[in-house]
Parts: C-alpha cells; sequence; structure tokens
C-alpha cells in the first residue's frame, strides 16, 4: 500500500525536524517547504495527501499560501502556529484551511487531526474531480433569486452579476442547497463541512454564516434566506430547485 504523503511548511528547520519525526514514525512519507514557490511547486510535482502550514513565514504569510493552495487543489490543510488568535482561525478556516492547532501541542493529537482530515478527504471530490461529476456539473441550484453552479463552483444573482465567494462560503452554502428548509445545528453543520470538532464555546459557524448572509441577503441584518432557529442553529428557509444548467 502506497505510503500518504504529508507537505510540512514552516521556516522553522527545528519545527520541520519534529513534525517529520513525529509524521514519519506515523508511516508518511514527508515533504518539507518554507516559502510559497516551494509548496506550489510540491502541489503540482508530487500527489500531496495533507498540508500542514504555519501562519507566520517570515516575510511570506501562511493565510495568503492557504489562499492560493485553494485556488490549485482542495489538499486538506491543518494551520501549525504559535498565534492564539481567534481572528487568525476564523480567516484560516473561511479562506479554506481544514483545522487548526496551536504550538504547542501532543503529537498524539496532531496524529489524530491528520487521520482524521484524510479518512474525511478520502469522501469528498477534488477540485480536479468535480468538473466530472454529472451529478452537479450537469444542474445548477435555483434559490430566491440566486442561481449556484456547483460545476463552476459560481453563485450568480438575479441579473446574472457574479459573486466573489471563498472556499468556505461554497462549502457551507452547499450545505445548506442540499438539505433546504431543515433545521441544523452547528455542530451538525461543522461536521458536514468538513468534519471539522466544534465546541458549544467556538464561534467559527456564526461569523461564517455571517458573512454568507453579507453575500446572499437583501438585508444581511434581518435575514430571509438563511434563518437562526432558537435553541437549534440554522436553516436555509426557502425554497430550492435543482434545474439543467
Amino acid at each position: 500500500m502506497k505510503s500518504r504523503s504529508i507537505l510540512v511548511v514552516d521556516d522553522d528547520p527545528r519545527m520541520r525536524r519534529l513534525l517529520r519525526r513525529c509524521f514519519e514514525g506515523d508511516g508518511f512519507l514527508v515533504f518539507e517547504a518554507e516559502r510559497k514557490a516551494d509548496v506550489l511547486r510540491f502541489l503540482a510535482e508530487e500527489a500531496i495527501d495533507l498540508i500542514t502550514l504555519d501562519i507566520g513565514l517570515g516575510h511570506e504569510s501562511g493565510l495568503t499560501i492557504a489562499q492560493d493552495i485553494r485556488k490549485v487543489s482542495d489538499v486538506p490543510i491543518i494551520i501549525v502556529t504559535a498565534k492564539d488568535d481567534v481572528i487568525d482561525r476564523v480567516v484560516g478556516l473561511e479562506i479554506g484551511a481544514d483545522d487548526y492547532i496551536c504550538k504547542p501541542f501532543h503529537v498524539r493529537e496532531l496524529i489524530a487531526r491528520v487521520h482524521a482530515l484524510l479518512r474525511r478527504a478520502e469522501h469528498h471530490p477534488t477540485l480536479a474531480e468535480r468538473p466530472s461529476d454529472t451529478a452537479d456539473a450537469e444542474a445548477v441550484y435555483r434559490f430566491g433569486d440566486l442561481t449556484f453552479d456547483p460545476g463552476t463552483l459560481e453563485l450568480r444573482g438575479k441579473g446574472g452579476d457574479l459573486t466573489d465567494m471563498t472556499t468556505a462560503d461554497i462549502k457551507l452554502l452547499t450545505v445548506f442547497l442540499q438539505r433546504p428548509k431543515r433545521a441544523l445545528s452547528r455542530d451538525q453543520i461543522m461536521t458536514l463541512m468538513n468534519g471539522q470538532s466544534w465546541s458549544p464555546l467556538d464561534r467559527t459557524i456564526d461569523n461564517q454564516i455571517a458573512r454568507l448572509r453579507k453575500k446572499l441577503e437583501r438585508d444581511p441584518s434581518h435575514p430571509d434566506l438563511i434563518k437562526t432557529i432558537r435553541g437549534v442553529g440554522y436553516m436555509l428557509a426557502t425554497d430550492v430547485r435543482k434545474e439543467p444548467a
């Protein structure tokens, strides 16, 4: 059986060595990078199964690198950083990172998170696979005055105007479009998006809902589409039609 591969992105050689030993001891093939150019080169040349990514990389931002990765790949990303900042965490998840762990961390916890993400990734289509998925590529979702095309990952308004959507926006919107008029808890939404762990104190989903509302609603302060269901979570409160593209 072919070993799974992990790309460790960190500008600290000591941390790269620590993670290499950690992952190789668990049977992974490990690559190392400290600059965006190297990250993109490895993605183009190697079959990378998961990336651990530090936020602070000298003169480069790990968050910017995560954005660039998401333009070409859906490879799972775990942000590994010493910055325990909720804003960085929310931004990282919004632009497409799948998990977040702060230094110092327990090696077994990191390994467990890696295995959990890899298991979930087996059940999610990659960017390269999506256009060939005939179930979605040949149909669009219509709801309210909006149209979402899963084949092109584009959201358009009534007049055809294109709405800028992040990877996190698309994942969250897809969860709702596939379950219209169904109340979903924050835990369910987090699991359906990527299976990320959630705690009652975690406001990640609330922040993502607020940002998605700004892109969908006429008046985000009085939403008509994504309703808050008190004591439960959220619901897409409109009919959804799936029609040929």
